[in-house]
């Protein structure tokens, strides 16, 4: 999404997460248009947008959260639908991109899967994709259209720093996760602990061992996502049994497959929180931090509004 103060914006929720387009809209102050999602039959999906957005930048809100693939497809309609009918810009809000964990092959015969929806995503008319705490940040040089990559710290760390934490120990649960668990050693100027694992198979992780001192300290251990429970899970009984005094974790995305959130209430965390990039309930174990804000605040700077306030 270029910066184009001209062009009106027009905001359009898909059927993934309708309470963060609810939530995007209050904080830009403008009005919500909902697309009509309806399937046929045969489980065909169709898709119906009755504003008018001609000639305006288009913000679809779709983040393709579980079931993926339908709201993959929904996106995919909305934004050739809008196109169709004369939008000048298309931007996708997509906090939690699926397939992002399939960029590469595994072995021989795998697909290349992060990139296909990629292609797909740019063959629709998606002129900019921003997205949060993709999990695999070199994904960006395959998308075929510019992306706005937000990472998570800056709705967690104003959290975390309010704990006033003494004897904080950043943790990586895996070593995929060094950059983003060093992002919050340095902001918070703690030391920075990785635990390492073994995946014998997809959506499975074992935990092994523990690089670092964690003895009597509290530990924090930072991911991306949530999907089954286990690699948290799994990271926080180990340091325990290396002697960590307390064990608290963040996530961005509450993925959350059958048998997560047991998984993690049976690890007793002090404390976790994750965002609502994915529609999540919080409860008292668990604290759900808004991400519409720092939505509201990227929509703001890449349409020019931030530059127009700025000259005033």
């Amino acid at each position: 999404m270029s910066q184009v103060p001209h062009l009106s914006l027009r905001l359009l929720s898909g059927n993934a997460h309708p309470t963060l387009g609810q939530h995007l809209a209050q904080e830009l102050g403008l009005p919500l248009a909902t697309a009509e999602v309806t399937s046929f039959a045969d489980g065909e999906t169709r898709v119906h947008v009755a504003h008018d957005v001609r000639n305006a930048a288009v913000l679809i809100v779709q983040p393709t959260c579980p079931p993926v693939n339908e709201h993959l497809i929904v996106l995919a309609l909305l934004a050739d639908a809008v196109r169709a009918a004369g939008a000048a810009q298309v931007t996708a809000i997509v906090p939690y991109f699926g397939y992002a964990r399939q960029e590469q092959r595994g072995r021989c015969g795998d697909p290349r899967s992060a990139q296909v929806v990629s292609r797909l995503l740019g063959s629709v008319g998606i002129d900019h994709l921003i997205t949060l705490d993709l999990h695999a940040p070199a994904l960006e040089s395959a998308l075929p259209m510019p992306a706005t990559l937000l990472h998570a710290e800056e709705v967690f760390l104003p959290r975390i720093k309010s704990w006033h934490i003494r004897d904080l120990v950043v943790v990586s649960p895996d070593a995929g996760g060094i950059k983003r668990a060093q992002r919050y050693a340095l902001a918070l100027e703690a030391p920075l602990v990785v635990v390492t694992k073994q995946r014998p198979q997809a959506d499975m992780a074992t935990p092994l061992a523990v690089l670092g001192d964690v003895k009597d300290r509290v530990c924090l251990i930072v991911d991306d996502m949530a999907s089954t429970g286990r690699t948290l899970s799994g990271a926080a009984e180990v340091l325990r049994q290396a002697g960590a005094r307390e064990v608290r974790g963040i996530f961005t995305h509450a993925v959350m497959a059958p048998g997560a959130e047991d998984r993690l209430f049976a690890a007793q965390f002090t404390k976790l929180l994750t965002t609502n990039s994915i529609p999540v309930t919080g409860n008292a174990w668990m604290e759900v931090v808004p991400i519409a804000p720092l939505l509201a605040k990227t929509v703001r700077y890449l349409s020019g509004e931030a530059m127009k306030e700025a000259e005033q």
